[in-house]
């Protein structure tokens, strides 16, 4: 039974990497590695340590990753009903429930793949271009708490920012289930995303209670890192709560519609 589960992941995972786009996503995000990395040792300063720029390479790159895996996770079950392949599913010995997880689980472990390369690429490339013996001592180095290492702050900030991401795609699986559109899903993602995000920075600042409940307040974690910037009543442990309890939320109105729907219709 757990065998026929692992098999049906696999299958799902061999949807994802037959695809062309998935190889182009990949060079992209190593490609962009590569020419920041390249730009920064040239125009930079001489003084610049590896790790601020592992730092800020995560920052924007991950924010890519997030726009990748949206796409991903917004097709990969709204093309099923697209192409009429769910019915081929449907008709298998296997649950609505099993086929849905593995579809997620294999979205999931696509994101772990690119986070997993953008860790990889961005350390190498930075130890080959700003030579890591020689500045570690010579450059400041990043912000972190007393007895935390650069490669253990970078480290967390991956869990973290991986922690947002897989919460972004969530909601795009979410919407592309519901709603059996993969244009839909990326859209209203990514404009939660970008815009929403935005304005919870004035929602922020407004005397309300209620405010520290809702999603976007809590889907960035990677500040906490810092322990510069306030952060009020709020603590890592709560925002992981909060988000915790969305996640539950999303993922049960998921499971829900696609188990209750006429699929196959």
């Amino acid at each position: 039974m757990l065998a026929d589960f692992f098999n049906l992941v696999h299958n799902e995972n061999m949807k994802i990497y037959r695809r062309p786009r998935t190889y182009i996503m990949m060079g992209v995000l190593v490609g962009l590695v590569l020419i920041i990395s390249i730009m920064w040792r040239i125009f930079g300063s001489d003084y610049t340590s590896m790790w601020s720029v592992v730092r800020e390479e995560s920052s924007i790159l991950f924010l890519l990753i997030t726009i990748f895996t949206v796409i991903v996770a917004a097709s990969i079950v709204a093309e099923e009903f697209t192409a009429g392949t769910i019915k081929l599913l449907l008709i298998r010995p296997w649950s609505r429930t099993k086929i849905l997880l593995s579809k997620y689980i294999a979205t999931v472990m696509f994101i772990v793949l690119l986070a997993f390369l953008l860790l990889v690429s961005s350390l190498l490339v930075n130890w080959i271009c700003f030579d890591l013996f020689n500045t570690m001592e010579k450059v400041p180095q990043l912000i972190m708490p007393m007895g935390t290492s650069n490669f253990e702050y970078i480290i967390q900030y991956y869990v973290l920012s991986l922690i947002t991401t897989i919460m972004t795609t969530t909601i795009a699986f979410m919407i592309s289930t519901i709603f059996r559109s993969s244009g839909l899903a990326i859209g209203i993602s990514l404009f939660l995303v970008l815009i929403v995000n935005n304005l919870m920075l004035l929602l922020m600042a407004l005397p309300y209670k209620w405010v520290d409940y809702l999603l976007f307040a809590h889907l960035y974690l990677t500040p906490y890192l810092n322990p510069e910037i306030p952060h009020g009543d709020m603590t890592l442990a709560f925002s992981l709560s909060v988000l915790a309890c969305y996640y539950v939320v999303f993922m049960s109105i998921t499971w829900y519609v696609f188990n209750k729907r006429d699929v196959a219709a």
